[in-house]
């Protein structure tokens, strides 16, 4: 459904969020690690995301990624979702057609309006802090292991 860079953005930035929640700064090979991802790859997904301004990034011996703590409960899935695949996900053809809008539907165009109309509410109702405090109270895992944060929680 999402993109493999996009997969990637999500779990970067719920453990960016969920050390972000316990006032850390998390570094490259750390987030790296903790979303399985390669690290070069990684690199680039979190400059997209530093760009459309949902984690922000210090260099410098203290540097790393975060969360802003006066936005860090307020950003949702679908904004990681619309910074790396933007807004395909809600309006192109659940069959892949290139033609296919309500004057030139494909043959499954009224079902899939639905599914993607209640996907854009969940991704729009889902805020990352409300999954991040879940890693941080042991309750969530991501690829079946919990997140092994900086201090060995």
């Amino acid at each position: 459904m999402f993109s493999k860079a996009c997969e990637y953005a999500i779990r970067a930035t719920l453990y960016i969020t969920a050390e972000s929640l316990e006032e850390r700064r998390t570094g490259l090979k750390a987030i790296a690690k903790q979303s399985d991802s390669p690290e070069a790859y990684i690199a680039k997904v979190l400059q997209q995301l530093v760009k459309s301004k949902v984690i922000k990034s210090a260099k410098g011996p203290n540097g790393g990624f975060e969360i802003e703590p006066k936005s860090i409960h307020t950003i949702n899935l679908s904004q990681i979702v619309k910074a790396i695949d933007g807004d395909s996900i809600y309006t192109a053809c659940g069959l892949g057609l290139n033609l296919c809008d309500a004057s030139n539907p494909c043959p499954v165009h009224y079902q899939f309006k639905a599914i993607r109309e209640s996907l854009k509410e969940m991704l729009e109702s889902t805020l990352v802090a409300d999954l991040a405090a879940k890693f941080n109270a042991g309750e969530s895992k991501i690829n079946n292991q919990l997140i092994q944060f900086q201090n060995g929680k």
